[in-house]
């Protein structure tokens, strides 16, 4: 007979790589198991918002897994972050119009970011990309200009591509000085600027479904990108409809009252936490100023919410390492506070 023995860390060790592993979906289960046992109707309310805000993101979500798994496939990915070479400012500037022109929100924005990373894009285009992306977009536009006017929706895009440039170029002066290695998380991308399919480039096979291999990498990064985007964008919107549950609007409407710089001030540091979303957020801010709140602390509160919104700060924590974390925080709140102060007195002039 053969004896068996069961080590004494056997289960120390599961615990372990299941943390390691899964401590995103793990995380989103304790929130919810403990709003069952406090609050059982929150809990169905927010599991239902998570899952419809998914549904909703789930055409951006395919189409970004389906880009990224066919350039995988296909090699074509090389080809993608070639084209960042050699233009670093150009692809900066494209990155911060795009991102302040583009109809994605900070959730459909998530997908793409990932896919840029993946394809080796620069971390400085992509930044000013991401910065850009939640603040303003095609319908957004329009209805701040129907809430608020039309110089609020117009100075809102302007912050928007600014607020990209100036992270885009804050990114790559660092990354030329040797500030920034390694910036993004294991299994986002080679790191870089432009990684490995820069450095050394592979051939495109474009009917990557003839080849087996290249299939089964077609499905492996799908499956990958699916179950990594699932259980962030997850999290993200559950932790969003506790904001909206718990944080009173009277509660942001009596920090932002006032006049002159300091509520500007005042305003970019609440926008971050107090920030609701970009279309509930619109008729809060619409009412502030009404009752006396100077515009351009309106726009650091809507600029420096919408960049910071858990949607949007979570797809930064979960592909950038902490140092780069922390920089899109500071650039988003000194940006938001430059925007602000510079519509601040344009609204004097």
């Amino acid at each position: 007979m053969t004896d068996v023995t069961i080590s004494p860390n056997g289960p120390r060790i599961w615990l372990r790589t299941l943390w390691r592993d899964h401590r995103v979906w793990l995380a989103s289960f304790a929130i919810v198991v403990l709003l069952t046992i406090f609050d059982s109707q929150q809990a169905a309310e927010s599991t239902g918002f998570a899952v419809a805000a998914l549904l909703h993101t789930a055409p951006y979500l395919l189409l970004s897994i389906a880009i990224a798994a066919w350039a995988g496939a296909t090699g074509a990915d090389n080809l993608i972050a070639k084209a960042f070479v050699g233009a670093p400012l150009l692809m900066i500037g494209l990155g911060a119009l795009a991102g302040g022109l583009s109809p994605f929100c900070s959730c459909g924005v998530i997908p793409l970011i990932a896919a840029l990373l993946a394809m080796g894009v620069p971390l400085s285009a992509v930044m000013a990309f991401w910065l850009a992306s939640p603040i303003m977009d095609p319908s957004m536009f329009f209805l701040t200009a129907g809430v608020l006017d039309m110089e609020f929706a117009l100075a809102k895009t302007l912050a928007a591509i600014g607020l990209g440039l100036f992270g885009g170029i804050s990114v790559h002066l660092l990354s030329k000085s040797g500030a920034i290695q390694n910036p993004l998380r294991e299994g986002v991308s080679n790191g870089g600027c432009g990684g490995a399919k820069i450095r050394a480039p592979k051939p495109v096979v474009w009917k990557f479904w003839t080849d087996p291999a290249r299939r089964a990498t077609f499905a492996r990064t799908a499956w990958s990108t699916t179950m990594f985007l699932a259980k962030w964008l997850f999290l993200a919107f559950l932790l969003e409809s506790l904001m909206l549950a718990w944080v009173p609007a009277e509660t942001i409407t009596a920090s932002l009252g006032g006049t002159g710089i300091q509520p500007i001030a005042i305003a970019t540091l609440i926008g971050v936490p107090a920030y609701l979303n970009g279309y509930a957020a619109l008729p809060l801010v619409g009412g502030l100023i009404e009752q006396g709140m100077s515009p351009g602390a309106g726009l650091a509160f809507l600029v420096a919410g919408g960049v910071t919104s858990i949607p949007a700060a979570l797809a930064v924590w979960a592909l950038a390492r902490p140092p780069v974390f922390a920089l899109y925080i500071a650039l988003s709140l000194s940006g938001a506070f430059a925007a602000g102060l510079l519509f601040h007195f344009w609204s004097l002039a």
